[in-house]
């Protein structure tokens, strides 16, 4: 049996082929796609290699032939499961040296030179996975100028806080991982030091010193100071707590000091003038203590000086025939002279300041009233003997920086400082020594120490 070849098909009808010799077929389109059954031709039917590109024109099969899933484009390719996968490119383009605040962009590097001033590094407001930025420390001033990185609502560990790259000559790249960790650390996460620090929050502090003892005159109120601070995380606060000072003896300083902080001291009261036969000048200190009765003056406040002012200065004693005692001064208000006669002659204590820092307006750091029945000044100022024997005489109040009260032949101490801090409590880390009081007043945490103690960043 001959094989049949193509020229001499002379038509197709159904399943029927029809055949006449000496006949060609005529034009290129009897048999056609439409006559060609689906799978009609399978490829055991074709030996391998039988159709190679020679035999196929250019475009012949395209994407449309291939029913991939996903669009072709420049920036695809099709995967062994016949789909079309984006190609992401991770080579990172340098820019630039920047020299103040900008805009990150994905896929750039940015050498930083913050030789003049620190800045900030606003990271992009949205973000896919796998974006990459680069940041190097161009001048090696990151420790002493850091560069603060900006979460612009994303996240940056996990957390939507910014921040800080502060190792001299780091280099890090930023990768964004997903919407729950966000931008994560990519490189220099082996180093002895992080990749990236979380920025330091502001806190608010309040440092009142132990106030001075009394003798005649009264004894002054500590050195009252406030400050608001920024500090990096982990940094170490010490809170130093003052004590009442004694018998003629200035009470102690109360001081907050850490890493990066600007410490902050304010000096114990001074105390107050003795009596005949003795320094009869009051002590200097953050208030001045009251005169003694030679006449002598009282001590100097804001000793060391600050700016804005820690206190102020004692009043003078009287002498005789109308002794009393000078008032000790407090942290707003100088402390009275001596007048009148008899057990109203005592000067009255300066009025120590109010402060809120807890949430609620307390006095701070008053006077000590000075002998013969000076009133103590409001902020824990002791009331003054109204005796010559000394009696009715008053300590300085504790925890509030008071002066003790004076007396004629005896003494009364001053009261404790106190130091507080008060910080976000979105931030509060719970890590503290010294038992140090802890309460909450809106959004904020609030620290009371008492006594020396610490709290960690």
């Amino acid at each position: 049996m001959s094989t049949l070849k193509v020229n001499e098909i002379d038509s197709k009808t159904g399943t029927t082929i029809t055949v006449a010799a000496g006949k060609t077929i005529a034009g290129t389109d009897i048999i056609d796609t439409a006559q060609i059954a689906t799978d009609a031709v399978t490829a055991t039917e074709i030996a391998p290699n039988a159709v190679g590109n020679s035999e196929m024109a250019d475009d012949a099969v395209g994407v449309a032939e291939l029913s991939a899933t996903g669009t072709a484009s420049a920036t695809t390719f099709l995967r062994g499961d016949n789909a079309w996968t984006e190609v992401i490119a991770k080579d990172i383009i340098w820019q630039a040296v920047q020299t103040a605040a900008f805009t990150a962009v994905a896929g750039n590097g940015y050498p930083c030179n913050t030789t003049a001033a620190v800045f900030t590094v606003t990271l992009p407001a949205s973000a896919s996975v796998g974006d990459q930025i680069a940041i190097v420390d161009y001048a090696g001033t990151f420790d002493t100028n850091a560069v603060t990185l900006d979460a612009n609502g994303l996240k940056i560990k996990g957390a939507t806080i910014n921040n800080v790259l502060s190792t001299e000559r780091q280099s890090i790249v930023l990768t964004y991982a997903d919407a729950t960790q966000g931008w994560i650390a990519t490189s220099g996460v082996n180093s002895p030091t992080p990749a990236l620090n979380l920025v330091g929050y502001s806190m608010d502090f309040l440092v009142v010193a132990g106030g001075g003892g009394s003798s005649f005159g009264g004894g002054a109120g500590g050195g009252m100071r406030t400050s608001t601070q920024s500090a990096n995380v982990s940094v170490v606060i010490t809170a130093t707590v003052g004590s009442g000072g004694a018998l003629k003896t200035q009470g102690t300083d109360s001081s907050i000091s850490g890493a990066g902080l600007t410490t902050i001291t304010s000096a114990g009261g001074g105390y107050g003038g003795g009596v005949s036969g003795n320094t009869g000048v009051g002590g200097p200190g953050g208030s001045g203590g009251g005169g003694g009765h030679t006449p002598d003056a009282g001590g100097a406040g804001n000793t060391p000086s600050t700016s804005p002012v820690q206190g102020y200065s004692g009043g003078t004693g009287q002498a005789s025939p109308n002794f009393g005692g000078g008032g000790g001064g407090g942290a707003s208000a100088v402390g009275a002279t001596s007048v009148g006669s008899g057990t109203s002659s005592g000067g009255t204590g300066g009025a120590g300041a109010a402060n809120s820092i807890t949430g609620a307006s307390v006095t701070y750091a008053g006077g000590g009233g000075g002998a013969y029945g000076g009133a103590g000044g409001a902020g824990g100022g002791g009331n003054a003997s109204t005796t010559t024997s000394g009696s009715g005489d008053q300590a300085g109040t504790v925890n509030t920086g008071g002066g003790g009260g004076g007396a004629n032949g005896g003494t009364m101490p001053g009261g404790s400082g106190i130091v507080i801090i008060s910080v976000p409590t979105a931030r509060y880390s719970g890590t503290s020594s010294g038992s140090p009081t802890i309460t909450t007043s809106g959004a904020n945490t609030i620290l009371s120490f008492t006594g020396t103690g610490t709290y960690t960043v």
